[in-house]
């Protein structure tokens, strides 16, 4: 394991989108000198701003944000920020999610109903550079290991291989189960319309749906995505 010493305090930002939660989150790490809290974001574009302000050492992230899931939003501030680490936190506990969670950079999944002393510990060991899924810590060869496990597992039990989707098939899947057209999504995206059906084309194949519905429904049920509302 890596054993990088502790500095006076561990800076954390906050990501999610209940109010209720974060306060909780915050009475938590707020009691405890170990942690400074420098920043909350309710959405993925105030996590990326704050983040880029206040450089946070850890990133508490909850998986389903809206207008962008936070699997997105991890790869992106990891990919400008390498330094940060993420804690992914999630309402559900899905075999897929988990693995798109390290696959996009996060160094913790772990469930909201995880117990403080739980909580508090992932983000110790994130921040020294380890891994900890379902409070199991583990450096980069186990957390290999873990995740090859984790797919056999998977590929028996649904009787089917697991090919995750590319960052832009998520994103395409994104808008998609969102209501916008094809024409719509190659409008926002800056793609022709044609590569957006190649996009779909293949996220079909990967999920093993029929069409857009199916797929749609797939991604909300595995907690990749929430719809949008207007409240």
């Amino acid at each position: 394991m890596h054993n990088e010493p502790m500095k006076k305090s561990i800076k954390l930002l906050i990501v999610d989108d209940h109010p209720v939660f974060r306060q909780g989150l915050r009475d938590l790490f707020e009691t405890d000198s170990r942690f400074e809290i420098v920043g909350e974001a309710a959405d993925g574009e105030v996590a990326l701003q704050q983040t880029y302000t206040h450089r946070p050492d850890v990133v508490l992230m909850d998986i389903n944000l809206p207008t962008e899931n936070g699997l997105q939003v991890t790869k992106k501030i990891r990919s400008r920020h390498p330094k940060v680490k993420v804690i992914m936190i999630t309402g559900y506990d899905d075999a897929e999610q988990a693995i798109y969670a390290f696959q996009v950079g996060a160094s913790a999944y772990c469930s909201k109903d995880i117990p403080p002393e739980a909580l508090i510990n992932t983000v110790i060991e994130a921040y020294k550079g380890n891994f900890v899924v379902n409070n199991r810590v583990m450096n980069d060869t186990e957390l290999a290991a873990w995740l090859d496990s984790r797919m056999e597992r998977y590929n028996k039990a649904g009787g089917k291989k697991f090919v995750p989707l590319s960052s832009r098939e998520m994103e395409v899947l994104e808008m998609v189960t969102n209501g916008l057209n094809n024409k719509d999504v190659a409008t926002s995206l800056g793609i022709s319309h044609q590569t957006v059906k190649n996009h779909m084309t293949t996220i079909m194949r990967k999920l093993q749906v029929n069409d857009r519905t199916q797929a749609a429904v797939y991604a909300i049920q595995h907690g990749w995505i929430r719809l949008e509302n207007n409240n």
